[in-house]
């Protein structure tokens, strides 16, 4: 026997149970940006390695592990994209709208990392991203950070999930302190474990994010960002803050939090839940007011978020709070003899064409009304439609309850569409 091919580890498939949760959040997410005037953009899945060590760093676990990188057959070093934010960047620059322009875009998509697969984490996966340019006062920053609190009313979990906050200032101020916790860091090298070794000289920051409580407690009297901050980034934050105040946004300042990517300056902020155990982010997001120059375009304000879509379902299953999903049929067509097996597809494109939002479902390969009618209650419909021969020759069909305990009807064609109608109003 032929051995089956698998999908790759870590790469999933999404089945026909699971896809309607996925169509209900995506919808969800299209109308919460769309209700803040923001635009879709939409950018190829592979782009050039050179765009991903520039904008993310050679030195981060991204670039150094878990990229996907090979040569096409011209030579060129490309990566399947893992995150959006340098794509949406080099898209827009290069198509021209950014420079002496404001931008609100959002994309939606599959992105690929080579790490360890776990619950809410895996080697391909999707995220949706926001991203605004152009504007460098705070107020954008509190815009992006309401419309994700936005997602999370929309969806019923807003007491699951916290805003935590924080300003890395700008570079020069970032960099000021990394040269302070350095030196700090080098006083206590043997107690650090490897991974904070690894990164103390590479991109020590990260060494705040660290989940080793013996390193934590190293830190307890490590420097704090906060004595660094230039003024001009003390005010940026403060308005923020005055801003997340007047909307009822709350939130907690937290001075570790750095973001694992180079590009990040000023504001950074993180969406955290309890529901589901160690991963215990669902979004992330800041401003990275250098990056665009960074990548060859003139210097442009920037700050937006991403959300991996994995872990929103997964957070909204745990919850209970999918909600109620739609069938995949109201109507299922079941049809005895030849004539009326003809005119089922013919009357149900009526039922779709004059019922709004109608879903109808014609029985194929033939077969009894036993056998049918079995089909017709799999399919979850809410009704069956029966032909037969001489109900269609008087100009009739039949209305079978499949849900209910109701007896069933004959009526005129015009009679059932009024009725099936009410199905879906």
């Amino acid at each position: 026997m032929t051995k089956q091919i698998q999908a790759v580890r870590g790469m999933n498939d999404c089945l026909p149970g699971d896809t309607q949760i996925w169509q209900k959040v995506e919808s969800v997410l299209r109308d919460t940006v769309g209700a803040f005037g923001y635009q879709e953009i939409r950018f190829p899945i592979v782009e050039s390695t050179e765009l991903f060590k520039r904008s993310i760093g050679e030195v981060t676990d991204i670039v150094e592990k878990e990229m996907y990188t090979f040569e096409d057959r011209n030579g060129d070093s490309l990566t399947l994209r893992p995150e959006g934010t340098a794509v949406c960047v080099r898209a827009a620059n290069q198509n021209g709208l950014l420079y002496n322009q404001e931008q609100r875009l959002w994309y939606m998509g599959p992105m690929f990392r080579h790490e360890r697969p776990q619950k809410g984490r895996y080697r391909q996966f999707h995220q949706i991203g926001v991203e605004t340019f152009g504007i460098a006062t705070a107020d954008i920053d509190a815009e992006v950070i309401l419309m994700t609190a936005r997602f999370w009313k929309a969806f019923g979990i807003q007491d699951h999930v916290k805003l935590e906050l924080n300003s890395l200032g700008s570079n020069e101020a970032r960099a000021e302190y990394r040269d302070a916790l350095v030196a700090y860091l080098e006083q206590h090298k043997d107690k650090l474990d490897e991974d904070s070794l690894r990164r103390m000289y590479s991109n020590p920051l990260r060494v705040l994010d660290s989940k080793n409580p013996d390193v934590q407690a190293i830190l307890a009297d490590a420097p704090k960002l906060s004595e660094h901050l230039d003024e001009e980034s003390r005010e940026h934050f403060k308005n923020l803050c005055e801003r997340l105040d007047a909307a009822g946004v709350e939130y907690q300042v937290n001075e570790k939090l750095v973001r694992g990517l180079d590009y990040y300056n000023r504001t950074v902020f993180e969406w955290v839940t309890t529901s589901l155990g160690a991963q215990g982010t669902v979004c992330a997001g800041g401003r990275y007011d250098g990056l665009v120059e960074q990548l060859g375009g003139k210097p442009t304000p920037a700050v937006g978020f991403a959300m991996g879509m994995e872990r929103l379902v997964l957070l909204l299953q745990a919850l209970e709070c999918v909600g109620e999903i739609r069938r995949d049929a109201d109507v299922y067509v079941v049809a005895m003899g030849d004539t009326a097996s003809i005119q089922a597809p013919v009357i149900a494109e009526q039922l779709r064409e004059e019922i709004q939002g109608l879903k109808v479902m014609v029985h194929c390969g033939g077969g009894n009304f036993k056998k049918q009618f079995k089909r017709a209650d799999k399919s979850d419909a809410l009704v069956a439609l029966v032909l037969g021969e001489d109900e269609l020759a008087q100009g009739k069909v039949t209305v079978k309850y499949l849900r209910e305990e109701k007896e069933q009807i004959t009526l005129t064609l015009a009679e059932a569409k009024l009725l099936l109608a009410e199905l879906v109003s």
